[in-house]
């Protein structure tokens, strides 16, 4: 199911991106602008799944999750988000925007050892996205946007259970490293956007918006009259185009 288009009438786009990417800005800017132009717009983002929240925050608090047991959580989750957060907006015919989706898994799980072929695998029962970005940055320059602005690096977020460093820091960049790698191996074999996300933020929002507008040349939304109505609004979330 996976590799093949999803038939819904409403379209799914996602980003993906190593931490510190700009991705969540990125999508953020988009959703406000699509509404602006009166598509009917739903928001979702990774591990926000009531489902296994507790169970999840008890293995981090105890630090009892191996990389297999961390996979099948964050599994748990997605399946419940999307069966809940993707697909019934898809039916109705809006557009879901997600801030990370299977690509997450496939660099995460793997960078922690997990196989491949195996988390693939695991996550067939996903659906294809009509377009997938990946904001991609040196390592140096996202560890170092996390880094200024978190107070404190959390221990799996870190990769410490890995054993890769002793220090919290030192861990994050060897991982973020890693994950990064895994991000690149997917840029051709799943057809993923690549946005330099080292540009200024209008322009790649401006390349963003081009590529999505091209997308949605012929999808219907029963919110037309609502952007006439509303030139104010409109102007609001549109970013200067990039010189």
């Amino acid at each position: 199911m996976f590799t093949q288009a999803h038939g819904y009438p409403g379209k799914l786009i996602i980003v993906e991106g190593m931490d510190g990417s700009g991705k969540s800005t990125q999508i953020r800017l988009l959703y406000s602008w699509l509404e602006s132009q009166a598509y009917p717009v739903f928001f979702t983002e990774w591990n926000s799944s009531q489902l296994v929240k507790s169970t999840t925050k008890a293995g981090k608090k105890g630090k009892t999750l191996t990389p297999t047991t961390f996979s099948l959580l964050h599994m748990t989750d997605f399946a419940d988000r999307l069966n809940y957060q993707i697909l019934p907006p898809l039916k109705a015919g809006m557009i879901v925007l997600a801030d990370r989706y299977v690509y997450t898994a496939f660099a995460r799980d793997v960078a922690r050892g997990v196989h491949p072929g195996w988390v693939r695998k695991a996550y067939d029962f996903a659906i294809k996205p009509d377009l997938a970005f990946y904001f991609r940055v040196p390592t140096e320059v996202g560890v170092e946007r996390i880094l200024s602005g978190r107070p404190k690096l959390k221990y799996y977020e870190a990769g410490m259970d890995l054993g890769l460093a002793t220090d919290l820091e030192e861990s994050f960049k060897i991982f973020q490293g890693m994950i990064s790698k895994e991000y690149d191996k997917m840029i051709k074999e799943y057809e993923l956007i690549k946005i330099d996300g080292t540009r200024d933020i209008e322009a790649q929002q401006a390349q963003m918006r081009e590529i999505v507008g091209k997308a949605l040349e012929n999808f219907k939304t029963k919110r037309r009259n609502y952007a006439r109505r509303n030139k104010v609004f409109w102007r609001r979330f549109t970013l200067p185009e990039d010189e």
